[in-house]
């Protein structure tokens, strides 16, 4: 689907948008530092079960689990990832989900910020989706939804903030 064509089916469903009949996600951006040297971050995509689209793993509410907590299982069930994802969130993004009945409906997407502290090649959905470690710019490149490239392209930004006012209250 091009660009063009999802946001004319997104507009399509701006009536459900307005009229609050959405769905609610969270999602995990996970990062990771690179260890070359360089303090360059790297952000996770992987692949939707369905279409094989790029997407951040995402689930739906849980029952005595907060936004960030679902994030963090859900950084786990799909990419194996383990880490502490921020309390508060970093953005949220739309798009439209696909229910089993072949409706669509939107889902409005609350993202917390994941810092990956490990990873494991075994995990609840490993072999039902593929995994890539980018940048930030190409993660927007590859992601359909016009809200989480624009989180994609200040990831870099929030966290270079983040960390010189870590190193500033060090000293």
């Amino acid at each position: 689907m091009t660009r063009k064509t999802y946001l004319r089916h997104l507009a399509g469903e701006a009536d459900k948008l307005f009229s609050g009949q959405t769905i609610e996600q969270y999602a995990a951006i996970c990062y990771r530092w690179r260890d070359d040297g360089h303090e360059e971050v790297e952000v996770l995509l992987i692949t939707s079960r369905e279409s094989g689209r790029w997407v951040i793993p995402k689930g739906w509410a849980m029952e005595k689990k907060l936004p960030h907590q679902v994030a963090e299982r859900e950084a786990w069930e799909e990419a194996g990832v383990k880490g502490k994802a921020r309390k508060k969130s970093f953005g949220y993004y739309t798009y439209l989900k696909s229910l089993d009945t072949g409706e669509t409906v939107p889902s409005v997407v609350q993202v917390h910020l994941l810092e990956a502290a490990a990873m494991s090649a075994e995990f609840p959905e490993s072999g039902q989706r593929r995994l890539r470690w980018l940048s930030p710019n190409d993660a927007a490149s590859l992601v359909r939804e016009p809200e989480l490239k624009g989180l994609f392209r200040t990831v870099e930004v929030a966290l270079a903030k983040d960390k010189k006012a870590k190193g500033s209250a060090t000293k």
